[in-house]
């Protein structure tokens, strides 16, 4: 399967998942209290896409029947990660601004795991790299309004 045999539905929902960032990015310009109910969505939205990434990981190392602990690992990584960068603003330090620029690095660094896991050969990637790259500049943007805000 080639990148161009992906079914355009694929393409386009990939591309529409970064409608809900770009809004919550809008929407933190505000400065009403829609601007941090903004900046909270934006970080729930990249920590949930994020652990969703693990998820494609596992499936597909189980599907490639790459079953070593390291695989599983990293995996696993990603959602918590999410968990640690959430837990600054249960606390009560300062949140959702570093926790959103490291929330995005991570996103946009996601695609080096594929490589590393020897994953990159399927056919989505080439889009997954676009919407990793896309979503976790995003989410550095969210970050660096959050940082702003303070």
């Amino acid at each position: 399967m080639t990148e161009q045999s992906l079914p355009p539905e694929a393409r386009w929902l990939g591309y529409a998942g970064l409608l809900p960032q770009a809004l919550a990015l809008l929407l933190s310009l505000s400065s009403n209290e829609w601007g941090f109910v903004a900046l909270a969505g934006g970080f729930a939205y990249g920590a949930l896409i994020f652990s969703f990434l693990g998820g494609v990981w596992w499936g597909q190392a189980l599907a490639a029947e790459r079953v070593g602990a390291g695989t599983f690992v990293a995996a696993v990584l990603p959602s918590l990660i999410a968990l640690a960068l959430f837990l600054p603003w249960t606390l009560g330090y300062a949140w959702p601004g570093p926790s959103l620029l490291w929330l995005g690095l991570f996103i946009g660094i996601s695609p080096l795991i594929d490589r590393r896991l020897d994953l990159s050969g399927s056919a989505f990637m080439r889009l997954r790299i676009h919407l990793s790259v896309g979503l976790g500049v995003l989410t550095i943007l969210l970050g660096i309004v959050a940082l702003q805000r303070v």
